[in-house]
């Protein structure tokens, strides 16, 4: 399927180098007085500078994400991942790797947890995921995202540019050709971005303020929830509180305003629901007959019926079948919903969403099981048949121990002997190389294929792993490091790990630029230019 991305959302691509060229010089030809303004200069520049503004981001990123949805739609194999990203360093070096070891940044997005920015990026210090950070933080982390992005295609060109200029000074036209064909058919880091903007932080307006920055610092992409904004929960905690359809819907059209208000049209709602694992509501949804769907989300309450001798002093009534009924209303003055209907509830919001705007859906489940999660797709899809999610390969999973269960349960359903197992403690090392515990590593492994082709799932995203990765690392170097290893710690399992897999901040000082600044002293002092790069850089022992 062809994706036709609609009016202005669409970006143009950069011209070929030639072309670039061409034009620069005919500029420059017009401006006597820009003495040493070098044509090919300007333009290598401006090839650098691609994206010129956040928005210029979000336009092309939102048409990216638009016609990988359309490939899915056909073929379920072609799904999408991201890792969640906690810094522009980060998110960069991602990308980087993902063009050193496959080639091309294809179907890879990334991914921006409002968990994370709660525990790493606000002002307060750590905050659990309840909303309390900043608001703020969340477009100044997108806007970090591609300017470290934006850096890494700069980078990378600078190096192609560097490589022509010896190409030409050695006369290798083969060589000169082939590196202006890799500049015109550059792949840019820039990928698009799942944005949590958590439960919108407010009422729809603070939604739509708050969805207008995110979307001018580069989102194509906004992922928002239908829990109380101002009792916001993790969604792998207890205690979450969802709100009506009809006020969650009105935070989709706010962040939809937003998208068009900007000349985003290709922009990518995506909506949560937390009705799974929410047992609670902060209000009654308003009903004006029944069946409608302030009536569906009210027949999920927990009601008992009112008589004259059960009637209680600030009994809240809803009538329910031509019977009068209490719903159960706890000290918190939440309102509680029956056992059991969360399934329910969940396909209900699933639909609502999609008949109301929404692109995409994340349904937030408490254990990583295919079939839990397609049983509950088959029914969005009978009334919507391109449904697709967005799903959370939670690091709150135990994968390991979720998927030994699953071997262990199917093993003991088939008749098979599991006496050897001790279902209790599964999670231990012992368990490893056995049947079952590599029976269990090969689903972990095919999950994403597997649950992409079954049960609609689009994208895959980890919400937390570089925080995690982080903490994994920097633990391994202390031990190291700081114990009788000293200083070799730090060399062997970093340094020289590295150089041997052809890391790229290897060489940390070109990471950071200082490359791209020695080219641009040369642009604009020529000669007379102070280049750090010189014989006596230490980074020269990188190679």
């Amino acid at each position: 399927m062809n994706y036709q991305p609609r009016g202005i959302s669409t970006f143009q691509a950069p011209a070929s180098y030639q072309s670039e060229v061409e034009a620069a010089r005919s500029l420059l030809e017009t401006q006597p007085t820009w003495n040493g303004v070098s044509a090919e200069a300007v333009a290598r520049m401006r090839l650098q500078n691609r994206f010129k503004t956040g928005l210029d981001v979000a336009r092309y990123t939102a048409a990216l994400m638009r016609a990988d949805m359309a490939a899915y739609d056909g073929d379920p194999t072609k799904y999408t991942q991201s890792l969640g990203c906690w810094h522009g360093f980060i998110a960069q070096q991602k990308l980087i790797s993902v063009k050193k070891h496959f080639g091309k940044t294809d179907r890879t997005y990334l991914y921006l947890s409002g968990w994370m920015i709660a525990a790493l990026r606000s002002e307060f210090g750590p905050l659990p995921d309840q909303s309390m950070h900043e608001k703020t933080s969340v477009p100044a982390l997108i806007e970090e995202l591609y300017t470290f992005l934006r850096q890494a295609d700069s980078r990378e060109l600078n190096d192609i540019f560097r490589n022509l200029d010896k190409a030409r000074k050695e006369g290798d036209k083969t060589r000169e050709k082939e590196l202006i064909e890799k500049i015109d058919n550059f792949q840019t880091h820039v990928v698009p971005v799942i944005a949590d903007i958590d439960a919108g932080f407010g009422n729809a307006e603070a939604t739509y303020l708050l969805a207008k920055k995110m979307i001018e610092a580069g989102a194509c992409a906004l992922q928002i929830e239908n829990q109380v904004s101002d009792e916001k929960q993790c969604g792998h905690q207890d205690g979450k509180v969802t709100v009506p359809h009809e006020v969650f819907l009105a935070k989709i059209r706010a962040c939809r305003h937003a998208f068009l208000e900007l000349g985003v049209e290709d922009g990518i709602v995506v909506t949560r629901t937390d009705s799974l694992g929410a047992g609670l509501t902060q209000q009654i949804a308003v009903s004006h007959k029944p069946g409608d769907l302030g009536d569906q989300y009210n027949s999920f309450l927990d009601c008992e019926e009112v008589t004259a001798e059960n009637a209680r002093n600030g009994d809240v009534i809803i009538n329910r079948n031509g019977k009068m009924m209490r719903p159960k209303r706890l000290p918190s003055n939440l309102y509680q919903f029956r056992p059991g209907t969360g399934e329910d509830r969940c396909v209900l919001d699933c639909i609502t969403s999609l008949q109301n705007g929404a692109d995409l859906l994340w349904i937030e489940t408490e254990k990583p099981h295919i079939e839990q999660i397609a049983k509950m797709v088959d029914r969005i899809r009978k009334v919507v048949p391109n449904a697709k999610l967005a799903y959370n390969n939670s690091p709150s999973f135990n994968w390991t121990l979720n998927f030994r269960w699953q071997v262990y349960d199917a093993m003991k359903e088939a008749g098979k002997d599991v006496s050897k197992y001790n279902r209790a403690e599964l999670m231990k090392p012992e368990y490893d190389d056995t049947p079952l515990g590599k029976e269990a590593d090969e689903r972990i492994r095919t999950f994403q294929a597997d649950s992409a082709k079954r049960a609609g799932i689009f994208h895959h995203l980890i919400t937390l792993p570089t925080y995690h990765t982080a903490a994994l690392s920097t633990d391994n170097l202390a031990k190291e490091y700081f114990g009788d290893q000293g200083m070799l710690g730090y060399v062997k399992n970093v340094q020289r790990a590295e150089i041997r897999q052809g890391i790229a901040c290897a060489k940390h000082q070109n990471m950071a630029g200082s490359d791209i600044g020695d080219d641009h002293k040369e642009y604009f002092a020529g000669e007379a230019a102070l280049k750090a790069g010189g014989a006596h850089n230490t980074m020269n022992q990188f190679g």
